[in-house]
């Protein structure tokens, strides 16, 4: 039997019993939409999370931090807290020194490694009456566009006395003289005006201690767009005038062969490449975090969460190809002598056995491709219900609302429609070898 007549006669097949083919179908209808739906809800919710992962940090970057352990595990140096030398301070394996700054740049795929370090004094910034404190970082390079950072006004470039601020960080600024119920000063534009920062220590007199303060004048090149990420709430300086303000409130120079550095920021040139690169650092005796690691762990959370409402979806596609596979039983007991007949003229069992899984292969495409229709068209009112209610619930709480709920990958609709078709062909495969080895004259004497 040629194709095309096989084709023909299944159509023919399925258009003579339309009331039937039809009410089996929807079960596969039913099941398939479900499949969609439940995916694409999974999905949505996956994308959705990703995409508030943003503000974690930048996912090429990975932070690089000396390891604290025990001091027998290998020979150990202390530190003291201002990352000085001193005793009974936290025992560190490794030094973050110049020398690890060649070797993680020597790494395949790193594209710069930047040491940062932190104020660690008391510090704050004055702009007229208003004061404000941050977070006040030294990094070393002058320019931090290599970190992508988005800019609001200004320039990203350093030199020394000058600072980039983000922009939460100009909300900080409040008028310590304010009178209860006076209405808080707006944030001051600080783009290229001079601020007053302030150190202070505590110095032993005798039995007594005092304050003692330093002020020095910084100039704010830029300010950095809000990204919900640490540098919002940061000021940028360099490394050289965080390093020496560190040395006055210690009260001893810094070496960084000896101290190390706080920290160093590791840039990659492909997010394929950060978590390999982070483990290499590992195995190097640093730490290593990065933002990807938390993103890889939401996306097999959400995986998992696929494979689970997708299983849910299956189930009602299961108990249809049951309904598949009772239609076809009865349909075999009901085509006994047709199937009589098409043998006597000539039909092989594999003609027989053709005929009848495609039947039931048409039948499930015919309800697979009602379902992926019903379900997309189901994930799509879905999505706009769901994004009104997080919207009007976004307003109130002041975040910013889910751009997606429920999203439809490329490849679900078509996946959806050869499984609706592989069930359909599997549940009707017992029937049909039951049909096609039927004795054609037992099969024409059937009553």
């Amino acid at each position: 039997m040629r194709f095309f007549d096989l084709l023909n006669l299944i159509i023919e097949n399925l258009g003579r019993r339309k009331g039937r083919v039809a009410l089996t179908a929807i079960g596969v209808v039913i099941g398939t939409a479900a499949v969609v739906v439940l995916v694409s809800l999974a999905t949505g919710l996956q994308k959705n999370a990703t995409s508030q992962l943003g503000g974690i940090g930048d996912l090429t970057k990975i932070d690089v931090n000396p390891v604290y352990g025990d001091p027998g595990m290998m020979k150990a140096v202390r530190v003291g807290g201002g990352g000085g030398m001193a005793e009974g301070g936290p025992v560190v394996q490794k030094l973050l020194t110049p020398e690890t700054l060649v070797e993680l740049a020597a790494i395949p795929g790193v594209t710069a490694a930047i040491p940062r370090d932190y104020l660690q004094a008391n510090g704050y910034l004055t702009y007229g009456r208003l004061q404000a404190y941050g977070n006040i970082m030294g990094v070393g390079t002058s320019d931090l566009s290599v970190f992508g950072y988005k800019l609001q006004s200004g320039t990203l470039k350093l030199e020394r006395g000058t600072a980039v601020v983000g922009a939460m960080m100009l909300r900080n600024f409040m008028d310590p003289m304010m009178r209860p119920g006076q209405e808080p000063p707006p944030p001051p534009d600080l783009q290229d005006k001079t601020v007053k920062f302030t150190i202070t220590k505590w110095v032993q007199d005798g039995e007594n201690g005092m304050e003692v303060k330093k002020n020095y004048q910084i100039r704010v090149v830029g300010i950095i767009a809000e990204s919900r990420s640490e540098a919002d709430y940061s000021m940028f300086m360099s490394l050289d005038d965080v390093t020496a303000f560190n040395e006055w409130a210690q009260g001893r120079r810094i070496n960084r062969t000896r101290d190390g550095y706080a920290m160093i920021a590791v840039k990659v040139a492909d997010i394929d490449q950060v978590q390999e690169i982070a483990q290499t650092i590992t195995e190097m005796g640093y730490q290593a975090n990065t933002p990807m690691a938390f993103v890889e762990g939401i996306n097999s959370y959400f995986i998992i969460l696929q494979v689970i409402f997708g299983g849910i979806g299956a189930v009602s596609l299961l108990v249809a190809a049951i309904g598949i596979a009772n239609t076809m039983a009865m349909a075999i007991l009901e085509r006994t002598r047709e199937i009589g007949l098409m043998k006597a003229v000539g039909a092989t069992n594999n003609n027989v056995l053709s005929v009848f899984l495609g039947e039931a292969a048409g039948i499930g495409f015919i309800g697979g491709l009602g379902g992926v229709l019903l379900g997309w068209a189901s994930s799509k009112v879905l999505n706009v219900l769901a994004i009104s209610y997080y919207t009007s619930q976004a307003s109130q709480s002041g975040g910013p609302p889910p751009s997606v709920v429920v999203f439809i990958p490329v490849w679900l609709p078509g996946f959806a429609l050869a499984f609706a078709t592989l069930v359909g062909l599997l549940s009707w495969l017992y029937p049909s070898l039951r049909a096609a080895i039927l004795v054609p004259v037992t099969a024409l004497k059937y009553e």
